[in-house]
């Protein structure tokens, strides 16, 4: 959590790899490898990229210390010879990535690493697992806030997050995916993000009785008043103890800016009516009812249609640790080596499983809305040479089933290169923007979906296809390999 230096935050087989290519190859020769997923999160329509700022300083901080060395030494698999060359070793290479916020689809690299094979290999582990996470629980986090209609969500997961640094950078990415607040101080003071919380049940009890407990309370936080009802009897002791305390407010002049109530258990669609016509017979329309207890987004949808007055919400366990899907999938794949004349040749993985066959080439992303809507029409595999243009028809296919076709035509579409450069030649050449940015930014970015894309069940599938370039190379290495 506290370790500036990541290096060896990889798995062992990343360093005897390195070790082989130092002893049997050329160890500067120049491959790409694609970090892309094969299949959407949560059973979504899209996922919400997010951990680029960490690959970043992970990147930046990539060296051997004196003690990592020793460490490999112990272990007795590495020769002298290739732990001497680790002593100087640093990423000397490129790295193009897909912003985070950015709606993001299956099979279309997230992350693009172009340096020698060495430096390649070895930054794979911590790619998958920074890009992973957090966007595994970015994407949890815009169905969630999808599922809640404008309300707001505030993350308080820390206590049941899998360690400090999942709920840290779990936080970070939940504020990605638009939340408006989180429990998490640290988390607040590390990414300025905002930081929000009431009280427990445990302040309560504290008291002699609730209304005292209440009104000591709203005593030291009057513009921040949010009582938990449900400690003893949400109706009838809970709601009339907090009214009690709000008129009292107000007959002293207080400014009720911001109160209400929140709730931690029972059926919260039956008492949320219920408080809210008694907070509404009391003179307090605008008071908010608020609730958490081991909610998510289809718990959020079904209190929605079955009329629950709650309009904010407080979710943590099912967010921070994505429990219904808890992991996003991600994989590091070689898509091409660089031959003597310098230009990339083509690589592809073949599998009995059609999903787990590879993209080769060097490749980039067009995405391609529609004018009239501004939504997006679908998403454009293509080699790094190709150049698309909204001035000239272009032809869409599916690669699965080529035969599939839609030709769009000048006028009818706008385009947009997704990827963007990061590292050049080893230097960082990205600034991150802060964390409430990158938020604003992917709610602009889920703004482009088509409902029927974000709805949560049996979603609306977003194609990602290839270009006829992409997709011939493709075929004629399945052809070659074949024989």
């Amino acid at each position: 959590m506290y370790y500036d230096n990541l290096t060896l935050l990889t798995d062992l087989y990343e360093l005897t790899m390195m070790q082989g290519y130092f002893k049997n190859q050329n160890r500067n020769q120049t491959v790409i490898f694609d970090m892309f997923y094969r299949t959407n999160p949560l059973e979504s329509g899209y996922a919400i990229a997010a951990g680029l700022e960490q690959l970043i300083e992970y990147i930046n901080g990539l060296h051997f210390e004196a003690k990592d060395i020793e460490y490999l030494r112990s272990l007795h698999i590495f020769d002298e010879d290739f732990l001497d060359y680790l002593k100087d070793f640093h990423f000397s290479g490129n790295i193009y990535s897909i912003p985070e916020g950015t709606v993001i689809f299956p099979r279309e690299p997230i992350v693009k690493v172009i340096a020698p094979i060495m430096e390649a290999q070895l930054v794979e582990t911590a790619i998958l697992n920074i890009i992973n996470h957090q966007s595994l629980i970015a994407t949890k986090t815009a169905r969630v806030c999808y599922a809640a209609r404008g309300d707001g969500i505030m993350e308080f997961g820390l206590r049941r997050a899998q360690g400090p640094d999942a709920g840290i950078y779990g936080a970070r990415a939940a504020m990605i995916g638009g939340c408006i607040g989180t429990s998490n101080v640290l988390c607040g003071q590390m990414f300025d993000v905002p930081v929000k919380g009431t009280h427990a049940h445990s302040w309560i009890m504290s008291f002699p009785d609730e209304y005292t407990a209440f009104k000591a309370y709203a005593d030291i936080y009057p513009s921040a008043c949010i009582l938990l009802v449900d400690t003893y009897d949400t109706l009838k002791s809970g709601v009339p103890n907090a009214i009690r305390v709000f008129t009292e407010m107000r007959e002293a002049g207080i400014p009720l800016t911001f109160y209400g109530i929140r709730m931690d258990s029972g059926d919260l669609a039956y008492l949320s009516k219920k408080v809210r016509k008694m907070l509404d017979d009391a003179g307090f329309p605008d008071a908010v009812i608020s609730a958490s207890n081991d909610l998510d987004e289809f718990l959020i949808d079904s209190l929605k249609a079955q009329g629950a007055t709650i309009t904010s919400w407080g979710v943590g366990t099912n967010l921070i640790t994505s429990k219904d899907w808890p992991a996003f999938g991600g994989v590091y794949k070689l898509a091409a080596i660089q031959g003597p004349d310098g230009k990339f040749i083509p690589k592809i993985k073949l599998s009995e499983n059609t999903e787990k066959v590879t993209n080769p080439g060097n490749k980039k992303i067009y995405r391609i809305y529609e004018k009239d809507s501004g939504k997006i029409k679908a998403d454009l595999i293509c080699l790094e040479d190709e150049v698309f243009t909204e001035d000239k028809h272009i032809l869409l296919f599916d690669p699965a089933e080529p035969w599939k076709k839609t030709t769009l035509q000048p006028g009818e579409f706008t385009l947009r290169e997704l990827m963007v450069p990061v590292f050049v030649d080893g230097k960082c050449v990205y600034e991150s923007p802060k964390v409430m940015e990158i938020r604003d930014y992917c709610a602009r970015e889920l703004d482009t979906l088509w409902e029927e894309t974000r709805r949560l069940v049996n979603p609306h599938k977003v194609f990602v296809d290839l270009s006829p370039r992409l997709y011939d190379i493709k075929i004629s290495l399945l052809d070659e390999m074949s024989k």
